[in-house]
């Protein structure tokens, strides 16, 4: 018994990015928000793109495992203080910029995702509404990160960010 609540701890601890999704108002501006200084500590550590990457699928694959177990147990769907999935989203986003950490980036990341994440457009939309799983409580904020990551890459194109 001890044991599964340890488990079920370091489970919300994780998909609430260590509390953060408990924030009683915009959670998930609140999740995207803190994951600037993980976006900060990987620069500083210098991450490479494929080291982000596959950082980023490590915690795809054991976030949906975890949004699963957890909204099964609580009889919840995507729930807002699962945020795991825009610290997700805010993690691809910056991909496309890696490695700037300029304050103007890091805002852009910021704006842009939150801009996706908010309107959802296909097929994010589509997952957010019909996948019924761990998997589709993030992978909605992947498409979004996915969006706002090229819209990053045009922008760096036409104004460097890097």
């Amino acid at each position: 018994m001890k044991d599964q609540k340890l488990s079920t701890f370091i489970l919300l601890t994780l998909l609430s990015f260590f509390g953060v999704g408990y924030m009683p108002k915009a959670p998930g501006t609140f999740g995207s928000l803190a994951t600037i200084p993980l976006i900060l500590w990987l620069a500083w550590i210098n991450i490479s793109t494929s080291a982000l990457l596959a950082l980023i699928l490590i915690l795809f694959v054991i976030s949906s495992f975890a949004a699963d177990k957890i909204q099964k147990q609580k009889n919840v769907q995507d729930p807002g203080w699962i945020v795991i999935d825009e610290v997700i989203g805010m993690l691809i986003t910056w991909a496309f910029v890696l490695p700037s950490t300029k304050p103007l980036t890091l805002v852009m990341v910021f704006g842009i995702f939150r801009f996706f994440d908010i309107i959802k457009i296909f097929p994010a939309n589509w997952c957010d509404k019909k996948i019924k799983s761990g998997m589709g409580t993030i992978i909605d904020d992947v498409v979004s990160g996915i969006y706002a990551g090229f819209c990053m890459l045009i922008i760096n194109i036409f104004y460097p960010l890097v």
